[in-house]
C-alpha cells in the first residue's frame, strides 16, 4: 500500500505499527483573528512603546499605560463590543516634537442658588455642586478638582484665579477633538446650570505632531492581525497603516486585514477628506457634533464589526451598535448625506430613538483604479473580509491535503491513499471546497466558479501547478425598494 512517509517498508518486527496522518483532518476553520488597538500611552507609563502586547484586560493597559491614556480609553471602548476576541495593543510615545492641546474653562459669574452642573468632557460627565458662597475662583478650583479625581479623562486640569486649564495628556493633533460641553442633556435628562453661575469654554487647540507609526508597525515583523484600530485620520498615518496592511494582502505574506478609524467633521469636511484618499483597507466613519472622543468612537466601531466578521465575514456591517453620544439632531447626517458619503468613500450611522447609535452602510475609502477611473470592487469591508477567508480555507486544505505528495501527470490516476497527486486531484479539492463555502454562505454561484475554474501544471516548472480561482464572494442584503400600487376596494 502506498502512502506511509514514516512506517519503512522492509519492517519485520511484530506486530502493531501505526503512524499517525492528519492530512484529512483539517476543519479549515479559521484561526484566532486578532485585533490590534494602536494608541498613545501617558508619558510616565511603563508599558514599552512601539513593542506590541496581549490585552489582558482593560484594568491591565488602564495600569500599564496610564488612566486615561488614549491606549486605556480605546481599549475600554472596544471591549465593551467585543468581550472574548483575541486583542492586542500596539503603544506609541509621544512625538517629540509634539505639543499637547489646551484648553480653558473660565468662570465668569458666580451662582445666585446653590446646584449641580455637569461637564462633559471626551465624552463623560463630570459633576461638580456649587453654593452661592463661592467665589469664581473657588468654583474653578471645584471643576479642576473634579476633573482631575474622574481619573480616566484624557486631559488633566489646573486653576488659577477663575479659569481652569484643560491639558491633553498626550500631544498630538488628536487633543484638539477633545470637546468639552456644559449640561449635555439639558432639562430633559435633568442637567439644568445653577442659577447665576456662567461660564466660557475655551476648546482644546494647539495640539499638533500625531506619533509616527512606521517604526511601531515594522516591529509587527509577519504577526498576523486581522482587525486594526487606528485613533489618527491624520494622511501620514493613515498612509503608513495602508502601506504596512497593503504589504499582508500580497501572495508572499498573505495574512490580509483591515482598520477602522473615525473622523469628526461637517458633511463638507468628511467630504474634503475623502477626495485626498483611495484606500481599500480602511473604513472611516465620520461624525459631526457628538461630544464622544474620536479615538474610542473608532475603537468601538471596530469592536463591533470584528465580533460580527469573526463569527461571519458574510453578513452585513449595518446595525451595529457603536458606543458614542448622538449629536444634536440638527447636526446628524440625513438619508442624503450618508448617500453621499458612500458614494465617497466614507460610512454612516443612525440615531435611535434613545439615542443609541447603530451602523448604516460601511464602506472603505476605495473609489477609484490605478488609472483613475470609478471602480467599487473593493468598495464594502465584508467582500474583503470573505475573500481572505477563502483564501485562508483553501490554502489550509491544500497545504493540509498535499503538503508532502509526488506529482505525476493525469494519465497516471494514483491510487487512494497515495501521495502521488495530480493536478486534477487538487482542482476536485478546489470544487469540493469551494460548494463546502457555499453551503457555510462565504461564496456564491458554485457553477460559475467551477466553469472558469482553471488548474494547469506548469509548462516551466514540472514542480508547481498553478490555478485561477474565480471566487465569488456572497452579497449583503442592504436595501429593499418597493413600488407601492394601491388598489380601490371592490363589492363582495
Amino acid at each position: 500500500m502506498d502512502g506511509f512517509t514514516q512506517i519503512p517498508a522492509n519492517l519485520r518486527t511484530t506486530l502493531f505499527y501505526a503512524e499517525v496522518d492528519n492530512s484529512g483532518a483539517n476543519s479549515n476553520t479559521a484561526g484566532s483573528l486578532r485585533t490590534l488597538i494602536i494608541g498613545q500611552k501617558n508619558t510616565a507609563a511603563d508599558i514599552a512603546p512601539n513593542v506590541r502586547a496581549v490585552l489582558e484586560s482593560v484594568p491591565w493597559v488602564q495600569n500599564r499605560a496610564g488612566r486615561g491614556s488614549q491606549l486605556a480609553l480605546m481599549a475600554q471602548a472596544y471591549r465593551k463590543q467585543d468581550p472574548t476576541g483575541e486583542t492586542h495593543v500596539l503603544p506609541l510615545a509621544d512625538n517629540a516634537a509634539g505639543v499637547a492641546a489646551t484648553g480653558t474653562i473660565t468662570v465668569t459669574s458666580a451662582p445666585s442658588a446653590a446646584g449641580t452642573d455637569s461637564l462633559y468632557i471626551a465624552g463623560r460627565r463630570v459633576q461638580y455642586a456649587v453654593a452661592p458662597s463661592q467665589t469664581t475662583a473657588q468654583i474653578a478650583t471645584a471643576i479642576a478638582a473634579a476633573v482631575n479625581a474622574a481619573g480616566d479623562l484624557p486631559v488633566t486640569a489646573v486653576a488659577a484665579a477663575a479659569v481652569v486649564t484643560l491639558t491633553a495628556r498626550s500631544k498630538g493633533e488628536v487633543g484638539n477633538d477633545i470637546q468639552v460641553v456644559r449640561n449635555y442633556l439639558g432639562s430633559l435628562g435633568g442637567e439644568v446650570g445653577p442659577a447665576g453661575l456662567a461660564i466660557t469654554i475655551g476648546p482644546m487647540s494647539g495640539g499638533t505632531a500625531n506619533p509616527d507609526l512606521v517604526a511601531a508597525l515594522a516591529n509587527l515583523n509577519d504577526e498576523a492581525f486581522e482587525f486594526y484600530v487606528l485613533p489618527f485620520t491624520d494622511t501620514t498615518s493613515l498612509n503608513a497603516l495602508r502601506a504596512h496592511i497593503d504589504a499582508r494582502w500580497s501572495w508572499d505574506k498573505m495574512l490580509y486585514g483591515g482598520a477602522f478609524s473615525a473622523l469628526r467633521g461637517t458633511l463638507s469636511g468628511a467630504l474634503t477628506f475623502s477626495a485626498a484618499r483611495n484606500d481599500q483597507y480602511t473604513v472611516v466613519l465620520p461624525f459631526n457634533g457628538s461630544p464622544s472622543f474620536t479615538p474610542q468612537i473608532a475603537a468601538s466601531l471596530a469592536g463591533s464589526c470584528a465580533a460580527s466578521l469573526r463569527a461571519n465575514p458574510g453578513l452585513p456591517l449595518h446595525g451595529l451598535p457603536v458606543d458614542m453620544l448622538p449629536p444634536s439632531s440638527d447636526l446628524r447626517f440625513g438619508v442624503g448625506d450618508r448617500n453621499t458619503l458612500v458614494n465617497n468613500g466614507l460610512g454612516g450611522f443612525v440615531v435611535q430613538a434613545d439615542g443609541s447609535v447603530l451602523t448604516d452602510t460601511l464602506v472603505t475609502g476605495y473609489r477609484q483604479n490605478a488609472q483613475g477611473a470609478p471602480d467599487d470592487s473593493y468598495m464594502y469591508p465584508e467582500r474583503l473580509y470573505c475573500i481572505a477567508a477563502a483564501i485562508r480555507r483553501m490554502k489550509a486544505g491544500i497545504t493540509s491535503r498535499f503538503g508532502r505528495c509526488v506529482l505525476v501527470d493525469d494519465a497516471q490516476k494514483p491510487k487512494p491513499g497515495s501521495r502521488r497527486i495530480t493536478r486534477l486531484i487538487i482542482r476536485d479539492y478546489l470544487l469540493s471546497e469551494y460548494r463546502a463555502m457555499q453551503e457555510d454562505g462565504l461564496v456564491q454561484q458554485y457553477s460559475r466558479f467551477a466553469e472558469a475554474l482553471d488548474v494547469q501544471r506548469s509548462s516551466s516548472n514540472r514542480c508547481r501547478v498553478d490555478g485561477l480561482l474565480p471566487i465569488i464572494p456572497v452579497d449583503q442584503f442592504r436595501q429593499f425598494a418597493a413600488r407601492v400600487q394601491f388598489r380601490q376596494s371592490t363589492g363582495n
